[in-house]
């Protein structure tokens, strides 16, 4: 008799969330895994409806640019701009090869030349960016209409809209 109420009990604890009324909410598992951190383009997506339209990716682009502002002066360097990309391998330096493309890039941004990047320089890149990505010229972007986009050479767009 004592295992068949073992057996019992065993049984409704197993099926107590089957008998929970409808409205009851549902615990949390408690071996659920933390939530992954949105990243790449999606990290602008500030209202979680799985694309980035045009006003978060401006919002997340002034911010990623006063982040970059180290000493607050509203221009980047080309230090400030790349204090945080780390270096290949276990060198506290950049190779050749990533300076190379660290100083074509900020070349790409200071378009006056002036040997620093301001906000309008920063965002007239960003806003070209997100032109490049949103492919269906909706105002919208996600991570697989970039990732197309990126494949594509420069006069790819051109040829496909004719």
């Amino acid at each position: 008799m004592p295992k068949l109420t073992s057996l019992a009990t065993a049984l409704l604890f197993l099926a107590a969330p089957t008998l929970a009324a409808p409205g009851d909410p549902t615990p949390a598992p408690t071996t659920a895994k933390p939530a992954r951190e949105a990243s790449g383009v999606m990290r602008y997506d500030t209202n979680k409806d799985g694309a980035v339209d045009r006003t978060e990716w401006t919002a997340g682009q002034e911010a990623r640019f006063k982040r970059l502002d180290a000493n607050g002066d509203g221009k980047l360097t080309q230090d400030e701009l790349f204090a945080r990309t780390p270096a290949a391998g276990n060198s506290v330096l950049p190779s050749d090869r990533q300076a190379g493309r660290q100083s074509a890039y900020f070349q790409r941004l200071d378009a006056d030349k002036d040997g620093v990047v301001t906000l309008v320089e920063f965002m007239a890149v960003a806003e070209g960016n997100f032109a490049r990505c949103d492919l269906s010229k909706d105002g919208r972007i996600d991570t697989a209409e970039c990732r197309q986009a990126l494949q594509r050479k420069p006069g790819d767009s051109a040829r496909s809209t004719r």
